[in-house]
């Protein structure tokens, strides 16, 4: 038994994944993403699939190819010169790892820890340095120590902003 990729009509794959599972009795796994999102001045926490029409099902070609190709709302098994796909185990192992959740969702903001050593990615102070000082509650800002010509400046700066430094 392998693990192959599904391909799915658009916004159906937890539809796939409860026929692949409950129907057909198939291992599936169905990686989705948390994301916090901003829209209108509020700030959302939004679940999606972290590789939209697109997830993993675990079964013997032999025996299950053609339930799994023909599923409903299924497009079909991905593959190449008509022979499905195989996706590596380690692929789905390290997919698996990070997700942390029972129901496979993968966050992939870590928060920055006071005194962490951050470089700022864009804007105006492109490529400074700074001392992460503490997280904001919205969780998308983070407050700064900017390192720059031996004085050290306090500021607040977007998540998105940052990495960290090496």
């Amino acid at each position: 038994m392998n693990w192959y990729c599904i391909h799915t009509r658009p916004q159906k794959e937890s539809q796939v994944k409860q026929y692949l599972m409950r129907q057909l009795g198939l291992e599936v796994f169905y990686p989705r993403l948390k994301q916090t999102r901003r829209h209108r001045r509020r700030t959302r926490v939004v679940v999606g699939p972290l590789f939209p029409r697109y997830l993993f099902c675990h079964f013997d070609p032999d025996i299950s190819f053609r339930a799994a190709c023909y599923a409903p709302e299924v497009i079909g098994v991905v593959s190449f010169g008509g022979v499905p796909h195989l996706v590596d185990q380690d692929i789905i192992e390290n997919l698996r790892t990070w997700a942390t959740d029972t129901v496979d969702v993968i966050t992939i903001r870590t928060p920055f820890l006071p005194g962490e050593r951050v470089e700022i990615l864009d804007g105006p102070l492109s490529g400074l340095h700074a001392i992460v000082i503490a997280e904001m509650p919205d969780q998308d800002r983070v407050a700064i120590l900017l390192e720059a010509m031996g004085c050290g400046a306090r500021m607040m700066i977007g998540r998105s902003s940052l990495e960290r430094a090496v």
